[in-house]
This record gives C-alpha cells, sequence and structure tokens, in this order.
C-alpha cells in the first residue's frame, strides 16, 4: 500500500514514512492509494478474536511495509494497557448501542491510536533509516494531548510537545496535562482557541524556514494529530470490533447494515467509520454529530463550509473547533482524488474562511452521511433523560451523538440499530456532568467526581482521583502568536 497527498504531490510513499512525515511537504494530507477490501468471512472470523488481533488484521493491511507479526506485537502491547475489555458495546435498548472507548489510560477515545502511534513512530524510523530525533507536535483541544503525552512518555528518540487553548478544555483534562511525567515531554497553553493551536502547527509544518531550524537542532517533525495516517488508521478497526461483537451477540446478522452516530470536531472519528465502509463493513447512516459550533452539520445539510461565526466554549470542549482538518480527506475523494480541486477550496478556506459544495453535489456524494446538531441546552436534558430512562450516564460528547441521533429518527423514521460512539469519560467532565444530573452547581472537579460517583453509583476509573494528589509539571502560558518561537526555544535546551 503506497500514499499520495491530498494536494496534488502524486509522489508514492510507502505507509511508514507517511507515518514519519505526518503532512505532505505541499500541505495536504496523506492518504492510501486505494481502499483494502475485507471479506464477509474475515469480518466474521473477528467475532472469536481479541481486540487486539482485530486491530492488528486491519492495520496489516493500510501499513504494509511494517511486517504483520510486529503489528500483533505492537498492537498487544498498546491495549494491554486499557482498563478490561478495550471497546466494549453496551445495549442500552432494541435499536441502540453505547460503544465505550474511554477505558484507556487517559479515559478518551484517543487512547486506541495514542497508545499505538510510539510503536508504530518507532518501527517506521528503523524502517527508513532515520538518524534523527522525532519532534512529535500536537494541537489539542483536549483528549489529544494528554493520550500523546502518555502515548510517547520516554520514548526513546522522540520529543513531544502539546499545544492547547488554556481557557478551551475541562479542569480534567487540563489537569491530566500540567502533571503529564516524561524527561520528554513539553506542555504549552495558549490564550486562544483549539484552531489558532492547530493553524499555528500546521502553518510550523509547511514553512521552510522553521523546518529547517527544527533540523538544524537535531530534529524531524513529524504530528500525533489525526491529521497523521498513523493516528487515523487505529480508529478504523473499532468499527470493525464493534460490528463483530454485534455479530458475537447476536444482535444483528451478517450483511445487516448499523449506522453510527459519531461526536465530530476534527472529523477523524467519522472518517475512519466511513473508511471501514469503504473497505466492505457494512454501515448505513454515519450521523455526524456536531456541538453548537456547528461548522460540521451545517456543512451536510447545506453545503457551505463557513468558519465565520461565532465560537463558542461549551461543555464539549473536545468539539470546539471550526477547522475539521480530515474533511479534506473525504473532499477527494468526493471529487474522484482531484487535488486541483482540493487546494482551491483549501485556498478558499484559507482567504475567505468559507467555500460551498452545490447542495446536489452534497447529496449525490454524500449520501452515507448527514448531519445535526446539539447545543448547550440540547446537551444537558439529553444526559439528564439518558440517565433516567437507561440508568447510564454520557459525557458530554456522546450526549451531543445521542441527541443527534434522536433528532436524525425524528426526522426519517430510520430504525437500523445504531451505535452511539462514546469517545470519553463522564468523569473527565465532572461539574458539568454533575450539574445536568441534579442541576447543582460544583465547581470543584475532584468534589464533583465524589458527588457524581455517590449520585449515580458508577465506579470511578482507575487514576481519577490520583490526579489532584499529582504535582503541576507544566504551567507555561504563552500569547499564541510566540508558539513557533516557544517550540524552539524548548528543543534549544534540549541540545
Amino acid at each position: 500500500m503506497k500514499y499520495i497527498s491530498t494536494r496534488g504531490n502524486r509522489e508514492e510513499i510507502t505507509s511508514s514514512l507517511a507515518i514519519l512525515k505526518g503532512i505532505a511537504e505541499d500541505g495536504g494530507l496523506y492518504v492510501p492509494s486505494s481502499f483494502p477490501s475485507v471479506s464477509k468471512e474475515e469480518i466474521e472470523s473477528f467475532v472469536d478474536l481479541e481486540y487486539y488481533e482485530r486491530a492488528a488484521k486491519i492495520l496489516s493491511k493500510f501499513l504494509t511495509d511494517i511486517p504483520e507479526n510486529d503489528l500483533f506485537d505492537m498492537c498487544k502491547k498498546a491495549y494491554d494497557k486499557f482498563d478490561g475489555e478495550p471497546a466494549p458495546v453496551v445495549k442500552v435498548d432494541d435499536n441502540t448501542y453505547v460503544l465505550e472507548l474511554w477505558h484507556g489510560p487517559t479515559l478518551a477515545f484517543k487512547d486506541f491510536a495514542l497508545a499505538l502511534l510510539p510503536y508504530l513512530l518507532t518501527t517506521s524510523r528503523k524502517i527508513n533509516g532515520s538518524k534523527d530525533k522525532t519532534l512529535i507536535l500536537v494541537a489539542t483541544s483536549g483528549d489529544t494531548g494528554k493520550a500523546a503525552l502518555e502515548g510517547f512518555k520516554d520514548v526513546e528518540g522522540t520529543e513531544i510537545i502539546v499545544v492547547y487553548p488554556n481557557d478551551g478544555v475541562s479542569d480534567m483534562q487540563k489537569m491530566q496535562m500540567q502533571t503529564a511525567e516524561g524527561k520528554n515531554v513539553h506542555v504549552i497553553a495558549i490564550d486562544g482557541n483549539f484552531d489558532n493551536a492547530q493553524t499555528a502547527v500546521k502553518t510550523i509544518f509547511n514553512d521552510l524556514n522553521t523546518i529547517k531550524e527544527v533540523q538544524e537542532l537535531g530534529f524531524s517533525l513529524s504530528s500525533a494529530n489525526s491529521i497523521n495516517f498513523g493516528r487515523l488508521a487505529p480508529q478504523i478497526a473499532y468499527y470493525f470490533s464493534t460490528y463483530a461483537d454485534l455479530l458475537g451477540s447476536e444482535e444483528i446478522k451478517f450483511g445487516e447494515e448499523v449506522n453510527f452516530s459519531v461526536p465530530t470536531g476534527n472529523f477523524g472519528n467519522v472518517l475512519a467509520a466511513y473508511y471501514a465502509k469503504q473497505m466492505g463493513l457494512p454501515i448505513g447512516k454515519l450521523i455526524v454529530a456536531s456541538n453548537q459550533n456547528n461548522v460540521l452539520a451545517e456543512f451536510f445539510c447545506t453545503g457551505k463550509y463557513d468558519i465565520n461565526r461565532k465560537f463558542h466554549k461549551t461543555m464539549s470542549p473536545s468539539m470546539d473547533i471550526l477547522i475539521s482538518s480530515n474533511l479534506e480527506r473525504l473532499l477527494f475523494e468526493a471529487h474522484g482524488r482531484d487535488s486541483e480541486v482540493i487546494k482551491s477550496l483549501m485556498g478558499e478556506l484559507k482567504e475567505y474562511g468559507s467555500y460551498e459544495l452545490d447542495v446536489e453535489f452534497i447529496d449525490n456524494k454524500f449520501g452515507d452521511f448527514c448531519g445535526y446538531y446539539a447545543d448547550e441546552e440540547d446537551t444537558s436534558e439529553t444526559i439528564e433523560n439518558f440517565f433516567e430512562m437507561f440508568g447510564y450516564i454520557l459525557d458530554p460528547h456522546t450526549a451531543v451523538a445521542a441527541q443527534a441521533y434522536y433528532n436524525y429518527v425524528a426526522d426519517t423514521d430510520d430504525e437500523t440499530k445504531t451505535v452511539l460512539v462514546s469517545t470519553a469519560s463522564p468523569y473527565k467532565f465532572p461539574q458539568d456532568v454533575y450539574k445536568c444530573l441534579t442541576d447543582k452547581n460544583e465547581s470543584d472537579a475532584e468534589i464533583a467526581i465524589k458527588k457524581l460517583n455517590s449520585y449515580s453509583g458508577d465506579d470511578v476509573p482507575n487514576g481519577v482521583l490520583e490526579l489532584f494528589e499529582m504535582p503541576i509539571l507544566h504551567n507555561i502560558e504563552i500569547p499564541k502568536e510566540k508558539i513557533r518561537d516557544t517550540i524552539l526555544n524548548i528543543l534549544k535546551c534540549k541540545m
């Protein structure tokens, strides 16, 4: 399997090199030269496999220059870090299931990729004979940051720098990053929002002068954001795993389509589901669930992608994103892999903050998708109502997915079995969840966790309360204009 850029550099590179580079020199994102297929027999065989085996088999179809036995070993090591079954599917009623993706070290779905990516990157360096150290540069809206810090902690030959919006993450997310241990980890808070952080990071990847300075300091750049295909590929596996679990529990028969409602910010998670469908997984609708920053839901309804709007800080901060990078990969497929169109659309987005596609084109090319959004009141009511109906606590991101699903059913009467993709533990957002359930305010995160535990009876995940006993190790806060200089100064101190 070879990889090409979405923006016109038709040079084909190996999967290991795509992982090392993270982003193409022309600013585009790497995509596979074609989609591998997974047969009915292969999908049915997943029923009897453990999660790490399922993941390794899917990854082996994309990462073909990494030996399959090595992939099995890497997946085993990565997912042994999870608490019990990595991706359990919980039935809540006859048509609705919750895919819990928060049993990893940092209680968020990003662990699936970021527990594995350090192994993939280390192997890729060896395959390509890279002698430089690798600088992992990450912009985060909350969950990616801690997951990346945990995954790359003390990994030989790497330094990792995470940039996050100081007022744009939850208290728990901030605490997870500020207490991150490791000799090679660095955390920077900025006074802007996630889009400022992401734009700055992508600019660094595309600025030849900065790249040269980084190289002169002995580093090559790579990314742990989902712009890196090594981040995206592991997410494809849990859609296949979910289908296998539904088959194994006899909730569905093979060939029966399943819908997924996916809380969506940077578009990587729902894109992974689309890739799984392209490979042959029987998926029906992909419900793109947006919070009050509903740029994506609006796009799939109207064809207009417009970031010229008020930015909302919400109780689902990992979705507080206006520039959804991975949408570029979907646009590339929808336009017949015409990179000139992609360059034009991305140019319009950069210059004007918007682009628009014909509604008929949207209907014809994006029939797999539908977009819905939930505002803060919707999200709060969904958390409360879902607990009253099912005794199950949703985090705010999953609540957005649930509300989007109910809106979709109200519009369509679709009775297809649907999986709500649950991307984080409610204990990562204890104050907001407790408020939604009880209408009581509790500003202190530690007290909110204990009150939420007492109210719900659910176990507090391992490691949550331990955070409050850990020292703050990272407290840098800078203006967003200083991101580049701060990063270079950190590297100079490592020489």
